[in-house]
């Protein structure tokens, strides 16, 4: 056969939207989608920002008000278990992290609970005093590491950053603790957390990941993975509603040799003897604060029933899937207007999110939003989508492209009012 005819027997076929129904058809968590409230009309790719509300949010929150807060008062607490709602959500994050229940608990942010756990570990005796993180890490991250380490700068605290591909040649002698995000927000590039972990372990470095963009996209195994630490978020692919609290996560066996530097009531052996000291309770309760926001906790709770009797590989096997055929119909499709994918062709080096470079990412994603797609934008030109299994089909993801082809086509995404910037991107 002449090569040229070669060349051409190895170029799959253009897909049709036929061949994309027929994937819906098939799709073993099609059903699913039945368990979340989403806009007639609106295909949401931004799950990887704000998750849509359950099927069951608006009928739990007003049983909460009406019947928990609104009649029984404070006796809820105890009545309906308020106390422990902590440790009642984290057991419902803990199968999706591939965790014990009782090594994770839901408090606070992301943001503080990296803090605990940078500080617990930076204090621990010895002459490392190194935090280290590499660039890519979501900035706030960088933040609290850099706002850490400026209250312990007497002591020789020192914050260090790196560009991703030295991160692991920095894990010198003189590093307390690293922490990483596993999946980069930006382009949606996956660190391989098992190897990194066992690397920084080799060095005898503790790492605290934050997870993020990773948990509920796709099945983590963090005990198999040999992770011990590690921190996320619950209001994007965990559906707890906009700032929902976030979560902790700390192996079992390490959990009574850390003291958090937030030592506040809730996390007290004994809250209601209202001690003068502080003693940490047992296991991962200690690294409660203060007293944990009820409404945002029940809604929490609620948008992670959203995942009962999912099949977690069927999870992973969709979420890989759904970006395959984005970076496919994308290469397709809308090459010819400037568009270039940002994110890893391999699957496995990929969170549940793709993104594309276009010079003019900005105004076009509006246009985007403003025909019912919704993305969102990082700078400096980045459009950026997410596939949360759930709820996306894989007939989203063929509209969304075939919107994104006429936005770019049409050029409508010069239009002054895409221009306009909002304060949320």
């Amino acid at each position: 056969m002449p090569r040229d005819r070669r060349a051409a027997a190895s170029v799959p076929e253009p897909l049709r939207r036929e061949d994309v129904l027929e994937r819906d058809r098939n799709d073993p968590l099609a059903s699913f989608r039945d368990r979340f409230e989403l806009p007639e009309g609106v295909i949401y790719l931004d799950g990887n920002s704000l998750g849509p509300p359950s099927v069951g949010m608006r009928t739990r929150i007003e049983s909460l008000l009406a019947d928990e807060w609104g009649r029984d008062l404070v006796a809820s607490w105890n009545r309906h278990g308020w106390f422990r709602l902590p440790e009642r959500v984290g057991a419902r994050i803990a199968p999706l992290l591939g965790a014990a229940e009782d090594e994770v608990i839901a408090a606070d942010s992301v943001s503080l609970n990296l803090f605990k756990l940078l500080a617990a570990l930076l204090r621990k005796p010895g002459s490392r005093r190194v935090v280290l993180a590499e660039e890519t890490n979501f900035p706030t991250d960088l933040y609290m590491a850099e706002g850490l380490v400026s209250l312990l700068r007497e002591s020789g605290a020192e914050l260090r950053i790196v560009p991703p591909d030295d991160f692991e040649a920095a894990l010198g002698p003189e590093v307390a603790v690293a922490t990483l995000t596993q999946v980069d927000f930006r382009t949606g590039r996956k660190h391989d957390l098992r190897r990194l972990t066992a690397a920084a372990r080799d060095s005898g470095i503790p790492v605290v990941w934050d997870l993020s963009h990773s948990a509920g996209a796709f099945p983590l195994q963090l005990n198999d993975d040999g992770v011990e630490f590690a921190v996320g978020c619950g209001y994007k692919y965990l559906n707890g509603g906009p700032g929902a609290p976030g979560f902790l996560y700390v192996a079992r066996r390490l959990q009574q040799s850390l003291d958090t530097p937030l030592s506040g009531w809730m996390g007290h052996r004994s809250p209601f003897e209202f001690e003068t000291h502080y003693r940490p309770a047992a296991g991962v309760r200690r690294f409660l604060s203060g007293t944990p926001g009820i409404l945002s906790m029940i809604a929490l709770e609620e948008g992670l029933r959203t995942f009962e009797g999912v099949d977690l590989e069927a999870l992973q096997a969709k979420s890989e899937a759904l970006g395959d055929l984005f970076l496919r119909l994308a290469g397709e499709r809308l090459r010819e207007f400037g568009v270039e994918p940002a994110s890893p062709r391999n699957a496995r080096e990929r969170g549940s999110q793709v993104s594309l470079r276009h010079p003019y990412g900005y105004p076009v994603m509006q246009a985007l939003i403003a025909r019912g797609v919704v993305g969102d934008f990082r700078e400096p030109d980045l459009l950026r989508f997410g596939f949360a299994p759930l709820y996306v089909r894989y007939r989203d993801v063929w509209d969304a492209v075939e919107a994104l082809r006429e936005v770019l086509a049409s050029s409508e995404y010069e239009e002054p009012r895409f221009r306009r910037r909002h304060p949320v991107t």
